[in-house]
């Protein structure tokens, strides 16, 4: 039963954002093509093909232009505080945009770097930074990092916190890390190496 419980859950977190993702890009996609072939027939006098496509990519690559600027990140922080106030929008579309926010390399809220870790429980351990911080145990502030170890694909695993002196910072990306994840540890490079 726990089995299953499990692997329903895993299953879940792993379908729904990318059955999410794919049926936001159909949906635009067919929303702006049902745009896009009406105008070229009106403007050109034709169907142009793979105008659609091209439009959807430049649709979304100006909403992503429209994100990184300032004003228009305010808009959109805006928006989208209105929007989490809906109860079903706020349960699906928090997680979702986490997650991918988690990939993401500019956000300052998602994978820092790829990790290193002797864990006295489970041995040497892998994961990714996600957050430096100070803890006070009485005897003044001491540095220590959250690293994220994936346990089940990357969507599902623990955060285990060490001091920093005890993370090791190898030569490996966060795109990197995520591959040696998704493949069992085989695309591990034959050879590893610690920087800052």
């Amino acid at each position: 039963m726990v089995w299953l419980r499990r692997s329903f859950l895993t299953g879940l977190v792993v379908t729904v954002p990318l059955f999410i993702t794919v049926v936001t890009l159909v949906w635009t996609f067919r929303f702006i093509d049902g745009v896009a072939r009406p105008a070229s027939m009106y403007f050109l006098g034709r169907e142009v093909p793979g105008l659609g496509v091209l439009t959807t990519a430049a649709f979304i690559l100006f909403a992503g232009a429209v994100a990184t600027n300032v004003i228009g990140r305010r808009l959109l922080q805006r928006g989208e505080g209105w929007l989490l106030n809906v109860p079903l929008f706020k349960t699906v579309y928090a997680p979702v945009r986490q997650l991918v926010a988690a990939f993401s390399p500019d956000s300052e809220s998602g994978f820092k770097k790829v990790v290193i870790v002797d864990d006295v429980r489970r041995g040497t351990v892998i994961g990714f930074l996600t957050r430096e911080f100070t803890l006070d145990r009485g005897a003044g502030p001491e540095p220590m990092v959250a690293v994220y170890v994936p346990t089940n694909h990357l969507y599902l695993g623990d955060v285990l916190v060490f001091p920093r002196g005890q993370v090791m910072f190898p030569d490996v990306s966060v795109e990197e890390g995520i591959r040696i994840f998704l493949t069992g540890g085989m695309a591990l490079p034959g050879a590893i190496k610690g920087r800052g």
